[in-house]
């Protein structure tokens, strides 16, 4: 029983960094402690690299370019062409559905 909540959060943040295989060896390690197999839906958001996931929510808060690049350590262009790549693998194409995209999710 103790070693669930651990292992509900490795299954979790396996999953969310692409990891398969790890994510279901925690699923494997999750029943055999007797918690049922509730499998996670992979999301677009899924497909964003930790990078891309972080500058995406600190667009979603509304930050400009400039703002996000000095938080980050990043040039603006940089930025930009990071937001270039995200937008077609969530299917939207603006900041207010980027906004709204992490708002559902």
């Amino acid at each position: 029983m103790e070693a669930r909540t651990p292992l509900r959060i490795a299954r979790e943040s396996f999953a969310s960094l692409g990891v398969e295989p790890w994510a279901e060896r925690a699923c494997r390690e999750l029943r055999s402690a007797g918690e049922g197999g509730k499998r996670r839906r992979r999301t677009d958001w899924d497909l964003l690299s930790p990078q891309e996931l972080q500058i995406a929510q600190r667009a979603a808060d509304g930050l400009s370019n400039k703002e996000r690049g000095q938080q980050l350590y990043l040039s603006p262009r940089t930025i930009g062409a990071h937001l270039y790549r995200i937008f077609p693998k969530l299917g939207i194409t603006s900041r207010g559905q980027l906004r709204d995209e992490l708002a559902a999710n």
